[in-house]
């Protein structure tokens, strides 16, 4: 069962590096200004995706939102070395999207690479092994993990109603359990998720200075490496995931250490095409 909203929200100060002012000629991007003289990972989160029983697919307006940035990326013009994709279908469909209208402008765009290590956490397992756990334990989190089924059975045939696009009770409560390893579970832990998007960085680190490389992957991945860069606790990870908007860019800097430049940007979206999921 896969919830379709926000993650765990809350508030958190980051600390964003300064940079060396220049004059640029009015209207040039900041995307476009290449400031920092280092390689630079563009994490983009995938486009909207599908509702909560067949989540793992852009909707149409997640493909419209990835097709808008690709086109934004070329008109900058910003100038990739290399792309890199999870292997979710979403991932990669977005991946496709922003490469089709990137190289519709004549510009060439690299070839995506799958990596499953830019895969998000398997939420679906997580569902399988610890609800009936929970449900067991906890007669508040069974009623509300029927309610849940119930909502999203009602509810299949409207993409856009709320048991499709929001997190409920049930769901917090699941990832906070799974995240504190508090039930036995087979997959991947919290720590196992965490050190396996973070060791991304060492295969990302060959790239030279002001090389541009892409990366399409998911909202906690991209609060993983967002903590990381602010250093914040990991319990940060959560509430950044949540501010992600679909298709937004977060630059980081990589050289010894990982830094961020820009978070959650969607200069591409007007604001009716800004979803969170």
């Amino acid at each position: 069962m896969r919830p379709s909203s926000r993650p765990l929200t809350g508030r958190l100060s980051c600390h964003v590096p300064r940079f060396e002012s220049r004059s640029w000629p009015r209207g040039t991007s900041w995307l476009a200004r290449g400031e920092i003289p280092l390689s630079r990972i563009y994490l983009v989160r995938h486009g909207q995706a599908g509702t909560r029983n067949a989540y793992d697919a852009l909707s149409d307006l997640g493909r419209e939102q990835a097709r808008l940035l690709g086109a934004y990326f070329a008109a900058q013009p910003i100038e990739f070395t290399a792309a890199f994709a999870g292997t979710l279908a979403r991932q990669e469909q977005t991946a496709l999207q922003v490469k089709e209208s990137y190289e519709a402008s004549g510009r060439p765009f690299p070839p995506v690479v799958p990596d499953c290590a830019w895969n998000e956490f398997d939420l679906d397992g997580v569902y399988g092994a610890l609800a009936p756990q929970m449900c067991a334990e906890d007669e508040a989190f069974r009623e509300e993990y029927q309610e849940l089924e119930r909502q999203a059975l009602v509810k299949a045939g409207q993409p856009e109603a709320e048991v499709h696009r929001r997190w409920m009770p049930c769901d917090v409560r699941l990832v906070e359990a799974w995240v504190a390893g508090r039930f036995p579970y087979e997959g991947e832990s919290w720590p196992a998720f965490r050190e396996r998007v973070l060791a991304c960085g060492s295969r990302l680190a060959s790239f030279g200075r002001n090389e541009n490389v892409l990366v399409f992957t998911s909202a906690v991945p991209i609060g993983i490496w967002t903590a990381q860069a602010v250093e914040a606790p990991d319990s940060q990870a959560w509430p950044l995931a949540g501010a992600l908007l679909n298709t937004a860019c977060t630059v980081v800097p990589l050289g010894h250490t990982i830094r961020l430049h820009c978070f959650n940007v969607v200069a591409h979206l007007r604001r009716e095409l800004q979803t969170y999921r």
